[in-house]
Order: C-alpha cells, then structure tokens, then sequence
C-alpha cells in the first residue's frame, strides 16, 4: 500500500530524513507566504510524486506564476503541516489515501464516492483542483503463465484455488481492510497465515522478483509500476472496489488555490492518464535514468502544455 511504500523510501533514505532538491530547509520550520502569490510545489519522496510535481511546476510557470519547489519532502505526516501553514502551497496527492489520512472512518472506495467524500473531508485549509483519470493504486498481480493457466480477468477468478496461493505484501497488508480482510469479504480469496509472504519494498524489485521467480503466486504491486510490462504480468480486475480508488489529485493550502491555478493544473490532470504515469515512471526509474525535471519537461511539451491554457 501507499503508506508502506513511504516507510520503505524513508527507510532507506534515513529515517526521519527531509531533502529538498533545491536545497531549501525543512519546509516545516517556518510559515510560509499565504498571501503571496508565487506558488510552492512540493512532493513526497518518490519518484512519481517528484515527477508530477514537477510537471506541475513546469506549467505553472508556463501560465506566469513565479514558481519554487520543495521535493522529496517525505510522508502525509511532514507535507500536510507544511501545506496547511503555506509552507508549500500545491502538491500532487491520491485520491483515497489522502481521504484516509483526513478521514480515519471513510469507506469510499470508488473514485466518485471517494472523490465526494473527500470534498467534505478537506476543512477549510485544504483545496483541490481536478482530479486526473490516472490512478496509482493498490493491485494483485499475477505472472501471464499463472493468469492462463486459470483462467484470470479477476481478482474473484483466483478465490476457488485461494489454497494454492502464496501471496507476497507488506507486513500491514494481512490486517488492513484493504488487504486481505477485504480480498477474503468481498471476492472470498482467502489466504492462509501460512501462505502469507512479509515483502517490505511496498511492491517494489523484491516483489517483482518474488513473483517472477514464482516463490509467490500473488503479489501485491502498484499499478503504475513499470515492472508490470517489462515481466508481462496481470493486473486482476477489481470490479467490486476492494482498492480505494487513487486518482491523481493537486492538493493545495486553500489560500494559494486561484482560478487561474486551477485552470493550469486541470489542464494537466485531464492528460495524465494511468498509462501517462507509467510511461513517466518508465522514464525515472527505467534505464534510461531520466530526471524527474528533465521527464516532467518533455512530458509538458508533448503534451501541449508548454504555452498558456487558454
């Protein structure tokens, strides 16, 4: 999930950890500017959020805002003070972790009730803008050979040989409602304790590899991992929403939210699709190496975005 593959980036970065890849301080330390209006696009520290983020800034910039960034900032729990306080003004969030983080009760999952719910979850320092068809969400992921050899479209398709399969998460993922306890109420694909596999790259390399090398039948993987094409596997539908839905949503301090913010970031959010965002990661963290900056800029310019929205 999400929040696990935050802790597993901290972890590895040092925890506790707070970069800025304009070298400014920790964005926490002082209120920012609410009444100004250049514009601050921050991140959370990985490699998508760095890149949306800078897509962000990239157009903002384009339609005449003065714009700093503030990247790699770390977890919800270090960006959402940060934004509240002006810290940073506008950052690339999702859609249902956002409304869990603000909402400890919510039980939206799809993207129109999760989209409602977090209108009214937000308070009054909190704004967004629209949010993009592009999700970045929770999936279970088989290899092609497994998906053929039964028959799977769906996730339901694998619960009659729930006894034959090992399944690769986060630690967190056996008592989430999300994870297995919804898998087993809403599809009945109910893995025993036994055939649970602890992977903590929050479906990263070590997953992938699990599940290429089939010590794992079932994975869970994001959806916007490049890893899906390059080994060919299977996203299982999840057509009853046992995921919450994650679209990619501008979230800003609502004092820096302008109609003309607004305008460029639609702009953005109506070409960034679920394969936009894979082709972008493709390009981070590929072979290629791509800087976020340098992806996020060709990305604009391909995309039309390079001159200003109306």
């Amino acid at each position: 999930m999400r929040a696990s593959r935050l802790l597993a980036a901290a972890t590895l970065l040092a925890v506790g950890m707070i970069l800025s890849a304009c070298g400014n301080s920790d964005p926490l330390a002082a209120d920012g500017d609410c009444a100004g209006e250049a514009l601050i696009v921050g991140s959370a520290n990985f490699p998508e959020s760095e890149t949306v983020a800078s897509i962000y800034a990239e157009v903002l910039r384009v339609n005449g805002f003065q714009v700093d960034t503030r990247l790699n900032i770390g977890s919800r729990e270090a960006y959402i003070p940060a934004l509240r306080q002006c810290a940073i003004s506008v950052i690339p969030e999702y859609t249902g972790n956002l409304l869990q983080y603000l909402d400890k009760n919510a039980t939206a999952t799809s993207a129109a009730d999760v989209e409602a719910a977090l209108a009214g979850a937000l308070g009054s320092q909190l704004a967004t803008a629209a949010p993009a068809p592009g999700q970045d969400s929770d999936a279970v992921v088989v290899t092609r050979a497994t998906a053929e050899r039964w028959n799977l479209r769906t996730i339901a398709d694998l619960a009659p040989h729930s006894a034959e399969v090992k399944f690769g998460a986060p630690a967190e993922f056996q008592e989430r409602q999300g994870g297995l306890p919804g898998l087993k109420e809403n599809y009945g694909l109910d893995i025993a304790p036994g055939n649970f596999v602890t992977i903590l790259d929050g479906g990263g390399p070590a997953t992938v590899r699990a599940l290429v090398d089939g010590q794992v039948t079932a994975a869970n993987i994001f959806t916007t991992s490049p890893a899906i094409a390059e080994n060919d596997l299977v996203v299982l539908a999840d057509p009853k929403h046992n995921f919450p839905a994650q679209n990619v949503i501008p979230l800003f301090n609502a004092a820096k939210k302008s109609d003309k913010a607004v305008a460029a970031l639609n702009a953005v959010s109506a070409k960034l699709t679920t394969e936009a965002l894979i082709e972008l990661n493709e390009s981070v963290s590929g072979s290629s190496k791509t800087e976020p900056a340098a992806a996020a800029k060709a990305w604009v310019a391909t995309q039309g975005l390079n001159t200003p929205v109306g």
